[in-house]
């Protein structure tokens, strides 16, 4: 598996850009999976559903199951956060894993950036190997446009690093 990170401020464009490029490498045929981190609780479970009441009663794992998918709800009931190679052990083998945050783990990562926010790009030391951008901002790191998915996509896989772990 390879794995592949896109970071960037807020609203700068992070989920369009994941969700173009996921469809992307589905069109070539490839696998790919996707971790989204959030600094915000969320909850992906309805208030209501009988998956719901398991977890709100202390389950601490809940597996929902249905024709068309399945889902595992982990409770961590105050345990720490886990790394991102623990959540990448949950995953199926696939072709790629694309990452929406994390941006101080150290797999490569693409910056997405609208200088239409007013946020100034990220900088060093978070992995950036290029910047996805609607303008033209200063910066030595290449530089795609943000609406180019086939470019960045031809980038994301030239650039993805090979996953060391081993289940």
């Amino acid at each position: 598996m390879k794995i592949f990170g896109i970071t960037g401020q807020k609203n700068s464009g992070k989920t369009d850009l994941a969700g173009r490029l996921i469809a992307a490498f589905r069109d070539r045929g490839l696998l790919v999976s996707a971790i989204k981190h959030s600094h915000h609780p969320a909850d992906v479970d309805i208030e209501g559903t009988d998956s719901f009441h398991l977890r709100a009663q202390g389950a601490r794992q809940v597996i929902l199951s249905t024709p068309a998918r399945w889902a595992l709800m982990t409770e961590l009931h105050a345990a720490a956060e886990p790394m991102l190679t623990d959540l990448i052990a949950h995953l199926e083998p696939c072709d790629l894993v694309l990452v929406e945050g994390y941006k101080t783990a150290p797999h490569p990562k693409i910056e997405c950036h609208r200088p239409e926010t007013g946020t100034p790009l990220l900088g060093a030391g978070y992995g950036i190997v290029a910047v996805a951008s609607t303008g033209r901002p200063t910066t030595d790191l290449p530089l795609l446009s943000h609406d180019d998915t086939q470019a960045i996509a031809d980038f994301v896989w030239s650039h993805a690093a090979t996953l060391r772990y081993q289940p």
